[in-house]
């Protein structure tokens, strides 16, 4: 619960941003001068890539969290004991010791979208985010595959 609350407060912060950077670009273009109007061409830019990378962002996380719970639901989840810190946090030790079942099984089953969020969860267990997002990202893409057969 706690991470929607801190996206939510992003998000506000990033429309509210938006909204201001959108009036300053316009009060530059307004102004008749080279340079401002190229910083106000700018700011109208800026603003677009930060929608749609918010919208980019949201929609995965939507997207994951959907799965998530449908993985849950069929008892999927791992159920590895692993320690974690008083923050919550798994101790990384122990993540990578259970990782390379995660590694193997996605190995073994390729096309297998449970096999792809679990080594997802594995590798954001272990701290590599970038790793976690494309195994997530890759479990999205099978399950619709699967949904849609």
């Amino acid at each position: 619960m706690s991470t929607r609350i801190g996206v939510a407060i992003m998000s506000v912060a990033l429309v509210l941003y938006l909204i201001i950077s959108l009036n300053w670009a316009f009060a530059l273009l307004r102004t008749g001068t080279g340079v401002a109007i190229a910083m106000g061409v700018a700011l109208l830019i800026l603003p677009v890539v930060a929608g749609w990378a918010l919208g980019r962002e949201l929609w995965f996380g939507f997207r994951a969290e959907k799965i998530g719970r449908r993985l849950e639901a069929e008892g999927g989840l791992p159920a590895d004991e692993v320690e974690v810190r008083e923050s919550g946090r798994v101790i990384r030790a122990d993540a990578e010791a259970v990782f390379p079942h995660y590694r193997d099984d996605v190995q073994a089953h390729p096309d297998d979208w449970r096999a792809w969020y679990r080594l997802g969860l594995a590798y954001d267990a272990a701290g590599d985010r970038r790793r976690a997002r494309d195994a997530v990202r890759t479990a999205i893409k099978l399950e619709r595959v699967a949904r849609a057969s």
